[in-house]
């Protein structure tokens, strides 16, 4: 199997249009528009920077994708153009083509007219006139050929803004990355933000950004990491925040928005419910018998949000000033929304989709944690805040994941289970209509990777567009062939069927889950896994010395770890299933389209090692604690035999996994830690765990002998 060096993967993010697209069999029907050699792409002359953009973005679209080579031209009167035009694609925006655009009335809408001898893209601004573009591609992408069916069709986007961090390397924004961003529908960015031109990685010039991401026809928003160490009610508070929040919209006006969440923008709140203090400043030698203002409700919060639109929107008078209530979904519901009806009718509320929820799971209850598309939602939690939005008309924002990954397993590029996700997006769409839910947060640091199942999301968050299983059957056809279809559309029910046997807890999603078979098996000896010095994360989210995270909303460890394995043995046994069925795909699959398939096999055999690591760990734990308990000798031997069977289990899967993520440089990586499940990772984890069993085992067996029977008689052997 082939060896991928590190980071290539971001040679495959890099390209935009994929080469070879065209089915050479195909051929054209009655009623398409068959767009050849010695078609033009015609703009107008007063065109904006990013119509030209999309312009030769299309241009090289034909090129790379379809084969054919078309020309670009400015024309002074695009409506000539749009009438008489012959072999011509216009792209142009409302102003440009009023009697068209007449009937477009919202951001980034576009109409599309196709006929025998043009294509016109008119766009009610030149965000529209871009995803009328992509749409364009789109269609022919699934046809595999230059072939367009004449139509007249309007379409709106349901989201605003659709909002993502960046799947190439954390705030790093290539602009083939932007373009691909684009194309998926996706028009805001998130850059972390702790000064003036300052990530939590270094140095980045965020009006450079803001310019660029323009270029593209997506706008920029801050995600706070900025420290808040004054009340508001503090004599110099607004100088403080002035010389913060204030500074940076003077020298960055150009971002979109802000984003606030608790644990990253607390301040000393006089809520006497919290501490009071932020949370790094609490002393270690205290106890804290109260959550620190970051992780509750506070009923000053309001009066911190209005100092903070003060300060910014003296810079930027429509900022969008977003609050995000994620770290204190636990809280009771009355304390939560007096703080939604109390917060400023100016700001969005930010809630996330499906955490928190309690579920039971045959006699056990768990809770959902960071994040997961095992449930599709709204939560409880949710529900009960948009309600409140609603009633308030405060505008709406969720963080639904649906760029195409959770925290589910942390080191994979995106979850391939599309009906869960199709799940998912109609939930988000009853959420639209009933409390006016208008924009998404799609993915967090772990990124967005264009894929399928990213595909998927921008058709749903389009109207109109096709139903679901009409989607699904056109782009398992378009990625694998029509012979190989119905199996790939098996697998994807294995995989989404699957995934709702996950059991999100925060011990797995801290622990064997985020990392996968690279995660130690941790004895008696603590360790830490290795990881990259520049990383922001690196292995700081990653808790090795295993074992249930309590909680008062959640079932005892003890009690859920024997129904957690169960549960994930189903899973694992409907992931085979899937991979089954992909492997009778790929045989069926035309060379041309292979090599990404067996991309796709190769994640889901990690993901059936991850989950199965996973079940290891629990079945450790489970025999760590009879053993520890366990005073008689002779009784103790049997269950340290079990242990070394698991381990050696382990060690056979960590083995597995490492040709796996050296074909597919992007598996074991993510943008926050790095590379955790690297194949040099996997070595130190079999390592970790043979040291574990030649040493540690040895010295308990020794401390075992060491136990004799009472009054002298010989010592158990």
């Amino acid at each position: 199997m082939k060896v991928e060096r590190r980071y290539a993967f971001r040679r495959r993010l890099e390209v935009v249009h994929k080469p070879g697209r065209r089915d050479p069999l195909a051929a054209a029907e009655e009623g398409e528009t068959i767009v050849g050699d010695g078609w033009r792409i015609a703009i107008a002359e007063r065109a904006s920077p990013l119509v030209r953009n999309v312009a030769k973005d299309l241009q090289d679209y034909f090129f790379e994708s379809m084969g054919v080579s078309v020309t670009l031209r400015l024309t002074d009167d695009p409506e000539k153009e749009a009438r008489e035009g012959e072999k011509t694609i216009v792209l142009a925006e409302k102003r440009d083509l009023p009697e068209l655009g007449a009937g477009l009335t919202v951001g980034r809408e576009y109409r599309l007219v196709v006929g025998p001898e043009r294509i016109v893209v008119c766009g009610f601004d030149d965000r529209g006139v871009g995803q009328g573009s992509y749409f364009l591609e789109d269609v022919m992408n699934l046809r595999e050929a230059p072939f367009v069916a004449w139509r007249d069709t309007t379409r709106k986007p349901l989201f605003s803004p659709r909002m993502a961090h960046s799947g190439w390397g954390l705030d790093r924004f290539p602009d083939a990355h932007l373009n691909a961003m684009a194309h998926a529908g996706i028009d805001a960015i998130l850059v972390f933000v702790k000064d003036v031109d300052k990530t939590p990685e270094g140095y980045q010039d965020f009006n450079a950004l803001i310019d660029k991401a323009a270029s593209y026809g997506i706008d920029v928003y801050a995600y706070s990491y900025m420290i808040s160490r004054k009340h508001p009610d503090d004599p110099d508070a607004e100088d403080y925040y002035d010389s913060t929040y204030g500074r940076l919209f003077a020298s960055c006006p150009g971002f979109k928005g802000v984003v606030f969440v608790g644990e990253s923008c607390e301040f000393p709140s006089k809520d006497p419910r919290t501490t009071g203090m932020l949370r790094l400043e609490w002393p270690q030698d205290k106890p804290r018998t109260k959550p620190s203002p970051g992780w509750w409700p506070c009923a000053d919060y309001p009066q911190w949000l209005n100092m903070i639109k003060k300060v910014v929107r003296k810079h930027n008078a429509e900022a969008d000033i977003v609050f995000w209530t994620y770290n204190w979904g636990y809280a009771p519901e009355k304390e939560r929304l007096e703080l939604i009806r109390a917060i400023p009718d100016d700001v969005t509320l930010l809630v996330t989709f499906e955490m928190f929820e309690q579920r039971r799971n045959e006699h056990v209850t768990n809770v959902c944690v960071d994040y997961t598309v095992s449930f599709e939602g709204p939560g409880r939690y949710f529900r009960s805040e948009a309600e409140a939005a609603a009633e308030r008309g405060i505008r709406l924002y969720t963080m639904s994941n649906t760029g195409g990954l959770t925290w589910d397993i942390g080191v994979i590029p995106y979850e391939p289970v599309p009906y869960q996700w199709a799940r998912r997006h109609e939930a988000l769409h009853r959420a639209r209509r009933d409390w006016g839910l208008s924009g998404l947060m799609e993915s967090h640091h772990y990124g967005w990777w264009p894929s399928f199942v990213s595909d998927l999301a921008k058709w749903s968050y389009w109207s109109p567009s096709p139903p679901a299983d009409e989607t699904f059957a056109a782009v398992a056809r378009r990625d694998f062939g029509a012979e190989a279809a119905p199996h790939v559309l098996a697998a994807w029910r294995c995989w989404s069927d699957g995934i709702r046997h996950y059991v999100p807890t925060n011990e797995d999603q801290y622990g064997p889950f985020r990392v996968g078979p690279s995660y130690p098996m941790v004895f008696r000896l603590g360790v830490r896994m290795p990881a990259a010095w520049h990383a922001m994360f690196g292995n700081d989210i990653v808790k090795t010395a295993y074992g249930p995270l309590e909680g008062s909303r959640q079932s005892l460890g003890a009690s859920r770890f024997g129904v957690e394995i169960r549960s994930l043995e189903r899973m694992e046994e409907l992931w085979r299933e899937g991979n089954a069925h992909l492997e009778r795909a790929l045989a069926l699959t035309p060379e041309r389209k292979r090599e990404e398939g067996e991309r796709l096999l190769g994640m889901n055999r990690f993901i059936a090692l991850c989950v199965r690591t996973t079940i290891h760990l629990k079945m450790w734990w489970l025999l760590k604690q009879r053993l520890f308990a366990e005073p008689d000798p002779a009784a103790a031997e049997p269950i340290l035999e079990q242990l070394a069977r698991v381990a050696l289990a382990e060690i056979a899967n960590a083995e597995a996994a490492i040709p796996l993520v050296e074909a597919d440089s992007r598996l074991g990586w993510e943008p926050s830690m790095d590379y955790m499940t690297d194949a040099d990772h996997l070595r130190w984890k079999i390592a970790q765990v043979r040291t574990v069993l030649e040493h540690e085992f040895a010295d308990f067996r020794k401390s075992l002998a060491l136990t004799g029977a009472a009054d002298g008689a010989p010592a158990q052997a």
